[in-house]
Formats: structure tokens, sequence, C-alpha cells
């Protein structure tokens, strides 16, 4: 008999096994698990554009702690070159934002070459904090310390480096109305982003305690994505405890400093008045020599009216006015209408006029300065800008740029070429102003630690700022004027900014902002500002710091390294 299964029912067939599902959120590494890069790079974006809204016109700061954990949070457990690489996208995502009033003037190239300068900044520190992904695994009480002295060190190299650095960005100086600004008081700038850091460093870690308590042993630093794990009830209420103890001390970080006695060191010296004047600019269409010469024209115009309020008792006779970097780009020394024009001006007020101007050397090269002019006297003591900002008022390695800017784009080439190639000064950073001293600082110069504080260490007893907002827009302008109100902080200084267009404001020594303008107005201010010779404790201490901040930052770094070294020999 044959069999014949015809009427047998059909064998089953195998059934495929169901595919892998791709994770979307997190995935294993040989450290544990981590986020899938999807998933760290769009939280290194969003983390990139937080920061921005801390910082003004915005002004939302506490987001800058926030930003930090997502940003360590984004680089955990990544390799080297993973850690570079959401560290850049993170910090293109802060600084294109946050510089866009770059491109205002010069282009959309310059503008994108500086913030991937920048951004790169941010990709080292990524590698850094993927570094010590290790070390923060192992010993976790680590973590919030070692991401305040890691982004204390990356802060330092790019404020220095390349060609004297950029600082603009720095946590510190999203701070100006938070409470954590007292500590600039205490430590300087790079003590105050170190608390910020270490701010953010605290809400990461208690975002990890917090997946924890959900994810339950799936958060463990070896856990790994097999499916939902249960985790007992003792550890998850932990994890929870543990999460709500570090975002206290998150917020115990930000409140610390309103201890700190500010008044302590507040000016005690002579009341001086000061009038700023801030001329504004023409229209645009006007040639370049005409708008150099209607901003002059601007400045004294409203000075002697100043001088009519004050003749006819409308307002109080200044004991000295300032205007604005550029006040007169012609040179005053050398043109002699121009040099007419600011005396009368002086004589008119009857009060020295602090000045911004470009003087052209016997060399051949041209100064950004700060010139006294006395109601008769006329110019008596010049401060050169010590820290001309590259690209914009000199060339590093002109002809390589040049050549490679014609590559890019020929009006690139053009305009590096334009550039007026400034000196950098070797001056004192201060004015003398009769018996008085005010610092020197122009534009920039007030974002540079080294500057500022050399300017109150050779005897600067208020903290006057001069620049120039034309090329920019309003945010820039308000987050430069956050500086000065900081570094009055820091140094117990009354301080001013005089600006061509705005903002122009005085800062008392508590950081308070007083009689902001309006952007793109003429406008004068005036107001009793208080002297000091008093120093602060971050004015004594100078870089020491940062230096130990660094320093630490390195050790860290070193240690990670070599548990790092000790985990791969153990696995051969």
């Amino acid at each position: 008999m044959i069999d014949d299964d015809r009427d047998a029912a059909p064998a089953p067939e195998a059934t495929p096994p169901a595919p892998k599902r791709r994770p979307l959120l997190l995935t294993d590494s040989p450290l544990g698990r981590r986020l899938t890069l999807p998933a760290a790079l769009l939280l290194a974006i969003a983390s990139g554009l937080l920061a921005v809204l801390a910082f003004p016109p915005y002004g939302a700061w506490p987001l800058a702690a926030v930003s930090v954990a997502g940003f360590g949070a984004a680089v955990h457990r990544r390799r080297l070159r993973g850690g570079l690489g959401v560290g850049f996208v993170y910090g293109m995502a802060f600084f294109l934002p946050l510089l866009a009033w770059s491109s205002t003037q010069v282009g959309q190239w310059p503008w994108l070459f500086l913030c991937a300068l920048e951004a790169l900044g941010m990709g080292l520190l990524g590698m850094f904090l993927a570094a010590c992904s290790r070390l923060i695994d192992t010993r976790r009480w680590t973590l919030a310390p070692l991401t305040g002295v890691a982004w204390v060190a990356e802060e330092a190299l790019r404020s220095r480096q390349p060609f004297g650095g950029f600082p603009w960005g720095n946590l510190a100086f999203s701070q100006a109305e938070a409470p954590t600004a007292a500590a600039i008081w205490l430590g300087g700038a790079p003590f105050l982003s170190f608390l910020v850091a270490l701010s953010g460093g605290l809400l990461l870690a208690a975002g990890f305690a917090l997946a924890g308590h959900i994810y339950g042993s799936q958060a463990s630093p070896r856990g790994h994505c097999n499916g939902p794990q249960e985790a007992p009830s003792g550890p998850r209420a932990a994890g929870l405890r543990k999460a709500a103890a570090f975002t206290a001390a998150a917020a115990l970080t930000a409140l610390a400093p309103l201890a700190l006695p500010l008044d302590a060191t507040a000016p005690d010296g002579d009341t001086v008045n000061v009038a700023v004047v801030q001329g504004n600019v023409p229209r645009l269409g006007l040639s370049f020599n005409e708008q150099r010469r209607a901003v002059l024209d601007n400045h004294v115009q409203a000075t002697k009216d100043l001088a009519a309020a004050v003749n006819a008792g409308r307002a109080e006779r200044p004991d000295l006015v300032m205007w604005p970097e550029n006040a007169s780009d012609i040179d005053p020394l050398a043109n002699d209408d121009a040099y007419d024009l600011i005396s009368e001006a002086a004589t008119a007020i009857g009060a020295p006029i602090v000045l911004g101007g470009i003087v052209h050397n016997d060399d051949g090269t041209r100064s950004n300065m700060t010139i006294v002019w006395d109601p008769e006297d006329g110019p008596v003591y010049m401060y050169s800008k010590r820290h001309p900002v590259p690209f914009a008022e000199y060339v590093p390695y002109k002809g390589f740029f040049s050549t490679v800017a014609g590559w890019i784009d020929p009006r690139m080439s053009e305009g590096l070429d334009s550039v007026a190639g400034f000196e950098h000064g070797q001056n004192a950073g201060i004015v003398e102003v009769g018996d008085h001293t005010i610092a020197g600082l122009i534009c920039f110069e007030i974002a540079f630690d080294a500057e500022t504080r050399d300017s109150v260490r050779d005897g600067a007893q208020l903290m006057a700022v001069g620049t120039n907002n034309a090329t920019f827009d309003v945010n820039e302008a308000e987050q430069q004027l956050a500086m000065v109100a900081l570094r009055s902080i820091e140094h117990g200084r009354d301080g001013l900014m005089a600006s061509t267009v705005g903002v122009s404001a005085f800062t008392d020594h508590a950081g308070e902002v007083s009689q902001a303008t309006e952007f793109n107005t003429a406008a004068v201010i005036q107001s009793d500002l208080t002297l000091s010779d008093r120093s602060t404790p971050a004015s004594t201490v100078g870089i020491l710091p940062e230096a130990v901040l660094t320093g630490a930052a390195l050790v860290a770094l070193a240690c990670a390294i070599l548990i790092n070294l000790k985990h791969r020999r153990s696995q051969t």
C-alpha cells in the first residue's frame, strides 16, 4: 500500500523570525545604554537652541543649566568621534542664532566661519565628556563637578584660541539677570560659568536618577535593551528621591550667590556726573566719507544741545562727556575740520569729552583710539585698543586667508583686503580724565577677562565701554550690555556703555541697568556715578579660579584615560 497524504493536514510552515526593531531612543554600547545617534543629535540641537534663549534679548537664564544637562546626556557613553560630532552639532545650533547679528553687514560666509570655529570648541568639549563616561559611571559623584570644570576648560580655550579667541557665548554672560550673577564678584566669569555648568551637571544627575526610577534596572550603567525589566519598588523610590535631591541642589547652587556681600566693596569715592552721547548714524545711502562726517556731526550737535540745556538750567553740567567708539572715524589729529568740531563741542559743554576715533600713525598703520579731549588743551590722552577683532580690524596671515576667501567668493577676498589693519595697543587699559581714571575698553574688549581685569588693576575707577553697534543689531547690543553689567559686579564699579546707535546705559556695582536707550535713535543720558578704588575678591585673585578649575579638568581627563586603558587591558 502506498501512503497517500493528500487528505492529511498540511504541515505548518516555519515562521520567519520577526525583524529586530531599531531602537528609537536608547541603544546598547560597550559602556552600557546610551541615546541612539538620531536621538543624541536631536537633543544636541534642542539643547543648543535652549542655550540661545538664556542670553539677551530673551534672558531665560535657567535654560543655560538645562542646556548643559542636555548636552551632557547627548554625548554620554559615545565614542570620541561621536562626542566630537554631537558637540559640534550642539555648537552650531547654539552659535548660528546667537551670532546671527555678525552676518548683517559682512555676509553669510564670515558668519558661518565664525560659528564653525566656535562650535569646534563645543566639539572638543563633547570629546572630553565622552572620554570621561566610564569615570562618571563608576564614580557617579563626579558627574556634576566634572561637568563644571570641563565647561570652564572649554571656555578658557575658546577665549584665547584661535587668533586671540572669542568668548562670546560663555555661560557666565547669560546670567546678568540671574541670582547666580553675584558669583562673578567672588571668582570672576570663569567661576560663574562653573556654577552654571555645575547646576547643569546636577540636573543631568537628576535625569539619570529619574531614568532609574522609570526604567528600573535598564537605567543601570551596565543595563542593556532587552526589554522592560521591573525593578524592586525600593530602588525605584530611591531613584525618585535622588532626582529630587539633585534638582534641589541645582536650585540651591543658582540661589546661593545671593548671600554674597556685594556691598562690602561698593564704590565709596567721589561722585562724578557723566553724560553719554548716542549720536546715531544716518540712513543707508550716504557714501562712506559722508557717513563718517555725518556721524561726527551728530555727536557734536547732540553735545552742543546738551550745553544749551545746561546753560538754560534744564540739565546739570557734566564732569565728563562720553562719546562712543568711531564717533570720529575721520582722524581728528590729522583733519583740521574734525579737530575744530570736537574742540567746539568740548568748549560749549565746558567738560572733557572722551571719544572714540581712528588715528593714522606715522608708520602708515592705524589705531582704534579712545581720546580725551580737553576744552582748553584739545587731545591730552589716548588709549589704543589692545585686542582688535581678527578679520574685522586686522587680518592674521592675510595673504593665505585672502587667497582662500577668493576661492569661496571673490567678494570675501575684496573684503579682507579692505580691512584697516589696526595695530594692537601696548598701553595700560585706562583713560585719564583730569583727576579721574576710567576704563579704556573699546567694544568687544569687555568680553575678555584679562583686558577688563587689567584696566581695574591699572587704576580704572569706572567701568566705561565705548562701542559701535551700527553694523550689528539690537540683540548684539543687549548681549554686550549684559557683559558690562556683569563686569560692574565683578569689579565693584559703576559703569556705562556708550554706543553710536544703542543700546547705551549706566550700570551700578550690583549689575542694575538704568537709562537704557532705544536702538537706532539719537539720545543723551546723564547720571551721577561713584568712583571706586576698592578691589573685589575677583579683582584680587585674577586668573587663579580659572587656572585651578582648568587644571582640575585636565586631572579628571587624565584619570579618565587611565581608567579607560585599565579597562581595555582587562578585556584582552
